[in-house]
């Protein structure tokens, strides 16, 4: 671990000092040899019920399990970003984990700053990728495709929506994966869809689907962090359907959910730590999680609230992905020339 402070003359001779009377620590060491892990988490905070807790439940396990130390810095605005990171930079972290791609800039000019600092970043890899940057990306587009077969066979109003928290290419995965999937259910279905550009605005959320609840909506998939929790509330002060995203939210709304889009970010934060623990650090590399690699997938609670008919068929088209049968549109050109 490098120095961050150069100690004075007079600290120096100190401790040769110190030294020489029998000390048998070693300056420039940490306290302990116990490995240091620091997440950086994005706007909506480690109870999003979403996308951070999941990193932050994936860290903890870590902790029990591997046996390392691990602390989490919260952001409360995206202008806290640079400086969160040069905070875990200074707490000695061997391991500075970004949640979310809008940590990108601030995770890349830490990495040129620090050329020996370990960095992993979830949902955004470079054209340049640092050497000693772990990316780690998710096809989300398979588990929203999966998600809208099920929007699309069971809807009643033949009407479902879709809202984004900003317009950006992982988000647009979420949006053309789930459009694509609504269509394949073959019932013609119509999709609204509304970008409330935030995360963590869950009456903002909330406002949105009530609106589209009057326009004949009826299951609503929201990819949106802590925003979709509003979405999931009107859902159940209404009698509709909502669909969670990154981790199985029926929790809260056990009669509402009816699935979710699973991310296993919780599982990927894990690996990456326990990488780190055995001396294989993927620095450098974009690790890429999908279906077969049980990174992505519907929620567990799904056969709850969905018959087993319409799962039936969510396996067979899952199989279908698997195998490469299936082409899945993460973007509105790729979603166009799909029909």
């Amino acid at each position: 671990m490098r120095f961050k402070k150069i100690l004075t003359a007079g600290v120096v001779l100190s401790l040769m000092s110190f030294a020489l009377v029998g000390c048998s620590s070693s300056s420039g060491s940490k306290e302990s040899d116990t490995l240091k892990i620091t997440m950086i988490s994005d706007l909506g905070g480690i109870n999003d019920q979403s996308f951070n807790q999941s990193a932050w439940e994936g860290l903890q396990k870590a902790e029990k399990e591997l046996g390392v130390d691990v602390e989490v810095i919260q952001s409360k605005q995206v202008s806290d970003y640079a400086q969160n990171v040069e905070t875990a930079v200074d707490n000695d972290s061997d391991l500075v984990i970004g949640i979310g791609f809008q940590m990108d800039e601030a995770i890349k000019e830490a990495a040129e700053n620090y050329p020996d600092q370990k960095f992993a970043i979830i949902d955004h890899s470079y054209e340049n990728q640092p050497k000693n940057v772990n990316s780690i990306m998710f096809n989300a587009e398979e588990a929203s495709y999966l998600v809208g077969l099920i929007a699309g066979m069971k809807t009643e109003t033949n009407t479902v929506g879709f809202i984004g928290g900003t317009k950006n290419p992982i988000i647009e995965r979420f949006e053309y994966g789930f459009l694509a999937g609504v269509d394949d259910a073959g019932k013609g279905t119509k999709v609204l869809r509304q970008y409330a550009d935030t995360y963590s605005d869950a009456a903002k959320g909330k406002a949105i689907a009530n609106q589209m609840h009057s326009n004949n909506v009826d299951i609503i998939f929201t990819a949106a962090g802590d925003t979709g929790s509003g979405a999931i509330e009107a859902a159940r002060e209404n009698g509709k359907m909502a669909i969670g995203v990154d981790k199985d939210q029926n929790s809260l709304a056990p009669d509402n959910v009816i699935t979710s889009a699973i991310k296993r970010v919780d599982m990927v934060v894990y690996n990456t730590v326990k990488d780190l623990v055995n001396g294989d650090f993927k620095g450098g590399e974009i690790s890429v999680f999908g279906i077969n690699e049980d990174g992505v997938g519907i929620a567990p609670t799904t056969d709850k609230n969905v018959n087993k008919e319409i799962l039936a068929f969510v396996k067979e088209q899952t199989e279908k992905v698997k195998k490469g049968e299936i082409t899945i549109p993460v973007n509105q050109k790729e979603y166009d020339n799909r029909k």
